[in-house]
């Protein structure tokens, strides 16, 4: 079965991931009176996962400023991502089953890159404790190891990993039971932001925003997606609507196409 003819991120774009990921912050920094205006929370909890080679320190902008808005927000506290190795499939689980019992309701999951799998994952598997997931530049629909700049890095840890999967992800063939957003960047370095996009449904969504891959996770615009998703009543998911006065934050999201259920990786 042939595969999208698209690849990875231009070479000009990944070599300049870091510095754009320190101009994301600027940003932030600059947006951070603005911060109190974003909608307040319900406090249900939230699951944060960070991307590979990061750990919780990558996600700490976005946890205090959920945290402020009232949620209870958690890092995954497995130390740093390589992949899905026995420590982080197991710990995983203990920590969506561990959360469940503590709060007694449905966790909110938001994961940056490769998180955001994993966060794809644990709703699958246990979506009674899942309220809704949210990524960011994760590349879930990856059909091809050429369309990531991070591949031989992942390759590295892989005779650790005790998931061997072949790509496009088998997972990925069915949909989701829960409500799903995934934000994506053209300006993404790392992964192609084509392997980003989300089937869309009455339950799902595509939301564009100018980041970097790196700078997803304090990148202002993304921090307003995320609380306005996250703001949601439960059991009342709609799409994300752009405001007015925030229309230039958001490009126009692009309509996926269509995925082979099948295929070889690469």
């Amino acid at each position: 079965m042939s595969r999208q003819q698209y690849q990875g991120p231009a070479l000009p774009l990944y070599l300049s991931e870091v510095g754009r990921a320190f101009g994301d912050y600027g940003l932030y920094l600059a947006a951070r009176p603005l911060l109190g205006r974003l909608p307040a929370g319900d406090g249900h909890p939230v699951l944060v996962l960070p991307g590979l080679m990061a750990d919780d320190m990558s996600t700490v902008t976005l946890r205090r400023v959920l945290r402020r808005l009232g949620y209870r927000v958690h890092g995954w506290r497995l130390g740093r991502n390589i992949g899905p190795t026995a420590e982080c499939v197991e710990g995983m689980a203990q920590r969506i089953e561990d959360l469940s019992d503590r709060y007694g309701r449905p966790i909110s999951l938001v994961g940056q890159s490769l998180g955001g799998i994993f966060a794809r994952d644990l709703a699958r598997k246990r979506p009674e404790s899942v309220r809704q997931v949210i990524t960011l530049g994760s590349p879930f629909a990856l059909q091809s190891d050429s369309q990531t700049r991070a591949h031989k890095v992942f390759e590295r840890y892989s005779h650790l990993h005790v998931e061997q999967r072949t790509l496009p992800l088998e997972s990925e063939s069915t949909p989701l039971q829960v409500p799903s957003t995934s934000v994506y960047s053209h300006q993404d370095g790392i992964v192609a932001w084509q392997a980003c996009l989300d089937r869309l449904s009455p339950t799902s969504e595509n939301i564009a925003v100018y980041a970097s891959h790196l700078g997803m996770a304090h990148h202002p615009a993304v921090i307003y997606a995320v609380t306005d998703r996250l703001a949601q009543p439960e059991g009342t998911w709609r799409p994300f609507r752009t405001p007015l006065a925030l229309r230039p934050c958001f490009p126009r999201p692009d309509v996926p196409r269509s995925r082979p259920a099948t295929a070889t990786a690469a």
